[in-house]
């Protein structure tokens, strides 16, 4: 863990430099220089802030345990910011933490090409909606976001499927489908993954 979590900080190296396979054990090994045949490439990086280097993983069932393994790591990492907007705003800490994986991985440095930002990926407009001044602030990123979250869920009477469309594609996207989840393959697949990330919070020792 602690050699994979230090990847996240070296320089930006090229696309094709990181690899992974999950051995009989179920152990995930990764190296940017594979000597074994059964490694495989599964991600790309962009260094996006102060030396900080993202990881966008690529889709499979191994990648996406991979994808768990960096997303557990944020969630402890922000475990306090977590559990005390959850409180706050009364949703599980597992959908926070099931929210944010999806969104950035658990990287507070994360910016989307719409310009969403931080760990909970708010939109400048939302940031300022939810009274967030300093949306790279972990803390406050967390919280408005859970703010946010709370906000949609009860504009769509609990139903979290539909709040968590709304969270992706905004709620007039939700409404002009008639109140239901957007037939957009992009929403429909982020309420997916959010439904699977949670899952695994809820169920992880």
């Amino acid at each position: 863990m602690l050699a994979l979590l230090g990847l996240l900080t070296v320089p930006a190296v090229r696309a094709d430099e990181l690899y992974s396979y999950r051995d009989s054990e179920g152990v995930i090994h990764f190296s940017n220089v594979p000597t074994e045949r059964q490694y495989r490439r599964i991600a790309v990086w962009k260094t996006t802030r102060d030396g900080v280097t993202q990881i966008v993983i690529r889709g499979s069932d191994r990648v996406q345990r991979a994808r768990l393994v960096f997303s557990s790591a944020a969630a402890r990492l922000y475990e306090p910011h977590i559990v005390a907007a959850a409180e706050k705003y009364r949703l599980a800490p597992a959908l926070l933490k099931a929210v944010m994986s999806v969104e950035s991985a658990g990287n507070r440095y994360a910016q989307s090409a719409k310009g969403a930002m931080g760990l909970m990926q708010l939109m400048p407009g939302t940031a300022r909606e939810m009274q967030v001044r300093d949306a790279w602030d972990p803390a406050q990123n967390i919280e408005g976001g859970a703010r946010y979250l709370r906000q949609m869920l009860d504009l769509h009477g609990q139903d979290l499927d539909k709040a968590l469309a709304a969270y992706n594609a905004g709620p007039q996207a939700v409404r002009r489908s008639g109140g239901e989840v957007p037939n957009i393959r992009e929403t429909r697949d982020y309420v997916r993954k959010v439904q699977e990330h949670y899952n695994h919070f809820v169920t992880e020792r």
